[in-house]
């Protein structure tokens, strides 16, 4: 039978994608479960805001494990960490990281190339001595698990999509087994990390990705499409919205459209399908 990790990787299909649902706590990735979704990613921005912190480099690797194995507990589906930097910068860091995501049952994980201090992106040597320590480390664990190397630079307006590519197809040649370009300038560029390697690719759907649809994202080869922190990011803003005119206005009439109770608790208890408030 089939592990957790094997069933992850048989997922990522180029030509096939799946979702991957970016949950930012417990309820959020039961909801998502029952809801239909294949496989759990946890976002590191999502789960920041639950702790009150803005996104990137504030929260700790032990933080961001316990809160991971806690949706791993969760749900029968595999689990895929945001791992940020792989909070550190030296090699061996992200080795540890890795190491320590397979021990709590994550079925794969992400690592980009920033350095939190800065913001700024590694020189790409250095990235690529993360990548081939977080990828040697995944292949020593005995089990299937899914190290996807990010290259985040054109996110980060650090550098451009032919740095991006140059450093994927080197992630690629030290065996990362998924490749993650957030945010190319057009879904021709988004074509073109495609061609650039045999790896399955994830795609971000944010920004103007989130008006593409998965058949279009499809006939890119994309074989998965992340939400990072989309989600939790809906919800502030649900948040925000009800706020400024509850609190200003006391106003509460058109801006309290919530999900019954009944309805959340059933997803929260696995039960699909429609239900009625």
């Amino acid at each position: 039978m089939a592990d957790i990790g094997e069933n992850f990787r048989a997922l990522h299909q180029p030509g096939n994608p799946f979702i991957l649902a970016n949950a930012w706590d417990i309820g959020s990735a039961k909801v998502l479960a029952s809801m239909g979704a294949q496989a759990i990613g946890t976002t590191s921005s999502g789960y920041a805001f639950t702790l009150g912190r803005p996104d990137m480099g504030t929260v700790t690797r032990d933080e961001a494990l316990s809160h991971s194995q806690s949706i791993v507990e969760s749900t029968n589906l595999p689990v895929s960490g945001d791992l940020e930097n792989g909070f550190g910068n030296a090699p061996d860091d992200v080795a540890e990281t890795v190491r320590l995501a397979a021990e709590i049952g994550l079925a794969g994980c992400s690592v980009e190339d920033t350095n939190m201090l800065d913001k700024k992106s590694y020189d790409f040597d250095f990235a690529v001595e993360r990548v081939r320590a977080g990828a040697a480390a995944a292949r020593g664990l005995g089990k299937d698990f899914v190290f996807v190397a990010r290259a985040d630079g054109i996110l980060n307006k650090v550098y451009d999509i032919e740095e991006a590519l140059r450093r994927l197809q080197a992630f690629d040649e030290v065996g990362a087994d998924c490749l993650y370009a957030p945010m190319p300038p057009s879904m021709d560029d988004l074509k073109r990390i495609v061609s650039a390697t045999t790896k399955p690719i994830n795609a971000l759907a944010a920004g103007p990705f989130a008006k593409v649809k998965r058949d279009e994202f499809a006939a890119a080869g994309i074989a998965r499409i992340s939400l990072g922190g989309a989600l939790a990011r809906v919800t502030q803003a649900a948040l925000i919205s009800a706020a400024k005119h509850i609190l200003k206005d006391g106003d509460f009439s058109d801006f309290l459209n919530a999900a019954s109770s009944n309805e959340v608790d059933a997803l929260l208890d696995g039960q699909r399908g429609e239900l009625n408030a």
